[in-house]
């Protein structure tokens, strides 16, 4: 099983991801102090659970709906993260820090804010 995030704000309008069986956690709203000038000023997170065998499609579905700039969605278990950005999916071990500077790297690229850049490890 893996738990992430989703930023509700993130995903581009008339997105659907009703294919997949995500368990809700927790659902918040929040003023997000960090905002870029491209992100709205309150956000709501969506924490959830997805079983093992939606992990990868589920990120190729989230590479497909992130709106730009400067947003990603992550999950994780407790061998691995996937760190999505639009068109772009990164999978690593957890703890592989080469894998995470590289990902935050690209995360840089595209506009997500610096103290942003600090998913579960």
């Amino acid at each position: 099983m893996y738990e992430g995030a989703i930023i509700m704000e993130s995903l581009r309008v008339g997105t659907s991801l009703e294919a997949f069986p995500l368990t809700t956690r927790r659902l918040s709203r929040y003023a997000m102090k960090t905002a870029s000038a491209d992100q709205p000023p309150v956000w709501t997170e969506f924490v959830f659970e997805v079983g093992d065998e939606h992990a990868v499609e589920l990120a190729d579905a989230l590479a497909g709906v992130l709106d730009q700039p400067g947003w990603y969605a992550d999950f994780h278990n407790d061998e691995e993260n996937f760190v999505i950005f639009p068109g772009r999916v990164f999978r690593y071990r957890r703890g592989d820090q080469l894998a995470r500077a590289e990902a935050q790297e690209h995360g840089r690229t595209v506009g997500v804010p610096e103290p942003q850049l600090d998913w579960t490890d």
